[in-house]
């Protein structure tokens, strides 16, 4: 055989060496994706038994897929305990409302404990108190128990435009109030009906489930909010404290094991190149990447229709006149 000849079957060797090589090297890395996509963010396996930490954050909506989150940690066996970790001004009323009574549901299979951050108002507090007990820092702000309903007025912004709004309707109520005509004070009698009756059915909540008189908390019915200190004071939350006390709390009363592990669990998201970007996004928590893993799950934004008028139950300052 040549030199040339031999030259020439020593790199198809090298070549189909390196080849197996790298496949080994992508199994390997599979692999290790797999076992981190089976690992909580903070050690311990999904496939053990476990303590889930669930957060709820940001604007409260009808959220199918929190839902189903709550739902499959009530149905999984692995699952001993679930600690909520509130962060939220609220949102709608019916997202606050879907919430708690799935949490409700929750608890009747698995004790469920609120840690609350710097705000869980309005619907936040709705799902709050939903749970077992109410853990608050000492300055979170809390309560803003009640309902909102807002929409602009333009009416005076298109008269001195010289822009009339006309249109015909099969009723006077219909598509009322309207931001582009003026509404008038006789039909707005159905939009506070509408306020007074879902504000009496949330706090019909607070006071069965959180045995208060409502006469003895200050406040309450106006939409007063508290910090964290006196939503105890005055019953509204259990104990000043955070992660830590509501471990003690479920090993003290639900006579749970100090050594299970608290695994994040998280909604699935609709990432890219799934289930590669899936695998990705639960390596990145694992590394500690937290802002990588954010930017992959990254909503594309709210819809039209979540953007839309309806029943609010949100606390926000208020905008300086």
């Amino acid at each position: 055989m040549s030199v040339e000849s031999e030259m020439l079957v020593e790199r198809r060797q090298v070549r189909q060496r390196l080849t197996l090589w790298r496949m080994l090297a992508v199994g390997l890395g599979i692999f290790v994706l797999f076992v981190m996509v089976g690992r909580g963010g903070e050690g311990g396996s999904l496939h053990e038994d476990h303590i889930a930490r669930v957060n709820i954050s940001g604007m409260i909506l009808d959220d199918r897929k929190q839902q189903k989150l709550l739902k499959d940690l009530k149905e999984s066996d692995k699952v001993k305990a679930v600690i909520l970790r509130i962060n939220s001004p609220g949102g709608t009323t019916a997202g606050g409302e879907a919430l708690y009574l799935r949490i409700r549901q929750l608890v009747e299979k698995k004790p469920v404990v609120a840690v609350f951050g710097t705000v869980a108002a309005s619907a936040a507090y709705m799902a709050g108190i939903g749970a077992d007990h109410i853990v608050t820092r000492g300055s979170s702000i809390t309560g803003s128990v009640g309902v909102i309903i807002q929409w602009p007025d333009v009416s005076g912004l298109l008269d001195k435009l010289g822009v009339t709004m006309q249109e015909l309707k099969s009723g006077k109520l219909k598509a009322t109030p309207s931001p582009l005509i003026k509404t008038e004070k006789a039909n707005l009698g159905p939009m506070k009906e509408m306020v007074s009756d879902t504000f009496k059915w949330f706090i019909g909540l607070v006071v069965e489930r959180r045995k208060i008189k409502l006469e003895e908390v200050p406040g309450l019915t106006q939409g007063r909010v508290y910090t964290g200190r006196q939503a105890v004071k005055y019953g509204l939350a259990d104990e000043i404290g955070g992660e830590d006390e509501a471990l003690k709390w479920l090993q003290s009363e639900k006579k749970l094991d100090e050594d299970l592990p608290v695994i994040l669990r998280e909604k699935n998201k609709e990432l890219l190149f799934n289930p590669l970007g899936a695998m990705v996004h639960n390596l990145a928590v694992n590394l500690g990447l937290e802002q990588l893993a954010a930017l992959l799950n990254a909503p594309a934004g709210l819809s039209s229709q979540e953007h839309g008028m309806g029943l609010m139950s949100i606390w926000r300052l208020p905008l300086r006149h």
